[in-house]
């Protein structure tokens, strides 16, 4: 036992260690500290509205933005057309499209959002198998590869952060409002329908911001677990927020410093260790239920 503790704490040591030398490294943890600030905010706001599954289908379809982006890099010179900057475009796109069609009520949701979620993945998977001398892994689009962040994609994940921590500060009471009852709010003369149309761009922004760190598919679990984890110990939105960006923060750099080492996969061991303190939080709130329904047994009555 003493041996595995004392293994794990030279491997951490090592890992920070090495932080001060490799670039790739302080890249890494800084691409995770920006995507966990907009990634706390906004998992709170889509965990309390209950819209996963739009952020899911914005999330899928930004392999559309990124693979016309590698696309257009390959083809015609152009090194400012980024993955990350196409993934930016073809999320908001996802956005406005969703929202219209919220607003319109013409259609089934779900239908809209699953048109979205399988061409948005259609079109990035035909731009990826057009592209002439592909040579980067189609795996770090869909699983992440937080270590080959480079310093453009930063300061683009800076700009993107700045807005949403902007859009959130000066409408947060509106956004409040609308959260949690959006038909009060319009009879309070508040335009619902253009306030959730910011937050769901907020939320497609902040999805490109984890879509660098965990990848497509991993992209939800990193947005709703810290959140819903926060959603136990917070009584007002505020709260959940703050504590949702402390636990987002945590498990990005936990994550990477555990997969560093051993060479795991570091977004899937980002989401493991969400994984494992939802879970943590789970029991230790039925724990404190069960002892308080014992010293007042009747409470539960």
């Amino acid at each position: 036992m003493i041996t595995i503790v004392f293994g794990r704490n030279a491997r951490m040591i090592e890992f920070f260690a090495d932080v001060l030398s490799f670039r790739f490294l302080q890249y890494a943890l800084l691409a995770g500290l920006l995507a966990s600030i907009s990634g706390g905010i906004v998992g709170s706001y889509v965990t309390v509205r209950r819209i996963t599954y739009m952020a899911g289908a914005i999330a899928h379809c930004t392999l559309g933005g990124m693979g016309a982006a590698r696309y257009f890099q390959s083809m015609y010179g152009l090194e400012w057309c980024t993955p990350l900057l196409g993934a930016t475009i073809s999320a908001l796109l996802a956005a406005f499209i969703i929202a219209t069609v919220t607003r319109s009520g013409q259609q089934r949701m779900d239908t809209v959002l699953g048109a979205v979620w399988a061409l948005g993945m259609a079109t990035g998977l035909f731009f990826i198998s057009k592209t002439p001398g592909y040579s980067e892994n189609l795996m770090s689009y869909l699983f992440g590869d937080i270590l080959m962040v480079t310093g453009s994609d930063l300061w683009l994940m800076g700009l993107l952060d700045i807005a949403v921590l902007a859009g959130v500060f000066l409408f947060y009471n509106k956004i409040l409002l609308v959260c949690f009852d959006s038909e009060f709010a319009s009879l309070r003369g508040i335009k619902s329908n253009r306030y959730q149309m910011v937050m769901l761009c907020v939320t497609a922004l902040t999805v490109v911001l984890l879509v660098q760190v965990v990848g497509i598919v991993l992209v939800i679990a990193l947005l709703t677990l810290p959140a819903a984890t926060a959603a136990h110990h917070s009584r007002r939105l505020w709260q959940m927020m703050v504590i949702s960006v402390a636990l987002s923060i945590f498990c990005t750099i936990g994550g990477i410093a555990l997969s560093y080492k051993p060479d795991l996969p570091a977004g899937a061991t980002i989401i493991a260790l969400a994984g494992v303190v939802y879970i943590l939080s789970l029991l230790s709130q039925s724990l404190l239920r069960s002892v308080s329904k014992n010293k007042n047994p009747r409470a539960g009555k």
